[in-house]
């Protein structure tokens, strides 16, 4: 084995902290104690609990209807990501449970395998590689690493592999684009790559123009008390007066199933979040983390 080859075993097998920056660990005050909004009530008849997605489980609210998607498109495919039986839990990645009482209303059929690695940005990461993965569009797949490396999955289907601390490549398997490469490709990004680096992989978007697919991101540094954390947009709807509502999803450190998010300020809409309350507040209050509304992004194209 050559040298250059034990070198990116070694980086590969060690999750560094600059992945774990991203998001704070639960915490008790911002997790299910305090925040007891439960989905018990629902006058719109929103959920229902037979459907295996987010467009077959979530009604829109009455006088709402959802935005017209493209066949093929991101938010067609978020709108289409399976979902976990409605009323199981998230679990972390060491078979803990993530009590949902105040913070999430369904959660999305994601295997961690074990593996601490799928914390908030990985999981806006995943949802955008795996769509991408599906169309085949190899080239598009580039995410930056924290260290300011890219990694790049159209070089991954040639046999190149990276050093995620370099970012340099190396020829060390044979041509194919097959699941197992693209799975072990995503777990370099989500092993080398966060919040920070999501900020760089985005660009900001104004509060009003928001799609499916935007991301609330606020960028983590290391060694210092500024933590980051990612949501994501999955859905949205609009009214007759082209009043807009929203559905946000999101995962969390230590790793774990990502979740749709509910409402914690309006029960009766939730999970839907309506666009004209929360600019009105001037912030965006979910149930783990509040963001400023200038921290809306969409990935670069």
């Amino acid at each position: 084995m050559n040298k250059n080859k034990k070198r990116l075993i070694i980086l590969l097998a060690v999750t560094t902290f600059l992945s774990l920056v991203s998001c704070k660990k639960d915490s008790k005050n911002l997790d299910s104690s305090k925040n007891k909004s439960k989905q018990d009530v629902n006058i719109n008849n929103i959920v229902n609990k037979d459907g295996n997605d987010i467009e077959t489980r979530y009604n829109t609210p009455k006088g709402y209807k959802r935005v017209i998607t493209k066949d093929n498109s991101f938010a067609s495919f978020l709108r289409n990501e399976e979902l976990k039986p409605y009323g199981e839990k998230s679990y972390y990645y060491n078979g803990r449970e993530k009590k949902s009482d105040g913070v999430y209303d369904s959660v999305f059929n994601v295997d961690l395998e074990g593996k601490n690695l799928l914390h908030c940005a990985d999981a806006c990461y995943k949802f955008r590689g795996d769509y991408l993965y599906k169309q085949k569009k190899y080239s598009d797949i580039k995410f930056r690493f924290v260290s300011g490396g890219i990694a790049d999955f159209e070089k991954y289907t040639r046999g190149y592999r990276v050093d995620p601390e370099s970012g340099e490549y190396f020829l060390m398997g044979e041509p194919s684009a097959d699941q197992n490469v693209y799975n072990k490709f995503m777990d370099t990004v989500y092993g080398y790559s966060g919040t920070l680096s999501l900020v760089k992989d985005t660009r900001p978007i104004s509060f009003k123009d928001m799609e499916i697919g935007d991301m609330f991101v606020r960028g983590g540094t290391p060694g210092t008390k500024r933590v980051g954390h990612a949501v994501m947009i999955i859905d949205m709807a609009t009214d007759k007066k082209g009043e807009k509502i929203f559905m946000l999803a999101q995962s969390y450190m230590p790793a774990q199933q990502p979740q749709v998010l509910i409402n914690p300020l309006n029960k009766e809409l939730s999970p839907w979040y309506k666009l004209k309350e929360v600019e009105s507040s001037g912030k965006l209050k979910t149930p783990q983390w509040t963001f400023e509304l200038n921290e809306l992004k969409r990935f670069n194209e």
